[in-house]
């Protein structure tokens, strides 16, 4: 079967790969869609904790092409999107449903080989059955959904909370439709894309904000929430700026491995600071599934482009575009 590869850092081929049997408990699916990631990029660059080589690809749906040994409730021709996450479901993590921080945490796409592929295999108990009022580019969207639901659990945001969200990528406006929801006021989306801006007033942001117009003084209490979507340091650095007395700080975006920031610890004490951080997903697949299937969640305004599997490797290579918001792949 065809897949992309990362070989090392920097270094992604298409190249004929084993097709992937499934052994007891697990399924093989045929890949319709998949989601590239900031995550993607990282593993990309060599900036994130994956070995490689390594078939990326992590928020997917497709078709069951072959059921393993022991599997009950799906048979070939199924849709389905599937949980990526790979538990040991034995140590005190996943014990105390902190799955996320799991002794040896794994992921599809991530540390083993994952969807950019024309197929993938998984355990069968990851997988969820799609309906077929959800399209295939939807139910690729419930992974990160997922990562949004873990990240809205951990902000525990109160009802007119006042909330600054830096980045309004996809990830940054399925996360603002999010806190839209849960019921923030003043809902303000700083990035340095007018268009992405535009976009973040139609899906619920109270005002938007170009950041190289951003300033501190138009905001002297502060906010009760600040949210980084961007993974930047230096936008990092610049929002905790905006952090008011009682406030809290999601960091949502992934950061490089090696990246550092300055916080003034005086500030963290005096101002009764929080600082938490989200990562990835924590049993949250199936509230993501019902949140998309339910359409609780516009998701299709968030699809910028579909490229092929060969055109892969080279957009992972480009510089980002700032104003493209989620890129799909169509197998």
């Amino acid at each position: 079967m065809k897949a992309l590869v990362i070989e090392k850092p920097n270094h992604a081929v298409i190249k004929e790969v084993p097709y992937p049997e499934p052994g007891p408990g697990e399924l093989t699916v045929k890949v319709e869609r998949v989601g590239i990631c900031g995550t993607d990029f990282h593993i990309f660059a060599g900036t994130f904790l994956s070995p490689y080589p390594l078939i990326p690809g992590h928020e997917f749906s497709g078709v069951v092409d072959k059921v393993g040994e022991g599997v009950e409730g799906f048979v070939p021709g199924d849709r389905v999107t599937a949980d990526p996450t790979l538990l040991c479901g034995e140590c005190e993590y996943c014990l105390t449903r902190r799955g996320n921080q799991c002794l040896k945490w794994g992921a599809l796409g991530d540390t083993t080989d994952g969807a950019m592929a024309e197929y993938v295999k998984l355990p069968a108990r990851n997988a969820v059955k799609i309906p077929d009022t959800m399209s295939f580019a939807e139910a690729a969207f419930v992974e990160p959904v997922a990562c949004v639901v873990h990240g809205m659990n951990r902000l525990d945001l109160k009802m007119g909370d006042r909330v600054i969200l830096f980045g309004a990528g996809a990830m940054g406006l399925q996360l603002m439709q999010a806190i839209a929801a849960a019921g923030a006021s003043e809902l303000v989306v700083v990035d340095v894309s007018p268009n992405k801006l535009q976009l973040a007033l139609g899906l619920g942001a109270t005002r938007g904000v170009l950041s190289g117009e951003l300033k501190p003084e138009d905001f002297p209490r502060g906010f009760d929430a600040v949210v980084d979507a961007t993974g930047v340091p230096a936008v990092i650095e610049r929002a905790l700026g905006f952090l008011g007395p009682a406030g809290k700080f999601l960091q949502f975006g992934v950061a490089p491995q090696n990246a550092e920031i300055r916080i003034n610890p005086f500030k963290l004490y005096h101002k009764d600071w929080t600082l938490i951080g989200s990562m990835a997903i924590n049993h949250t697949f199936l509230p993501a599934f019902r949140w998309v299937k339910e359409k609780r969640i516009k998701l299709e305004p968030l699809v910028s482009k579909v490229i092929t599997l060969e055109e892969t490797p080279d957009f992972l290579a480009r510089p980002k575009d700032p104003d493209l918001l989620k890129v799909q792949i169509q197998i």
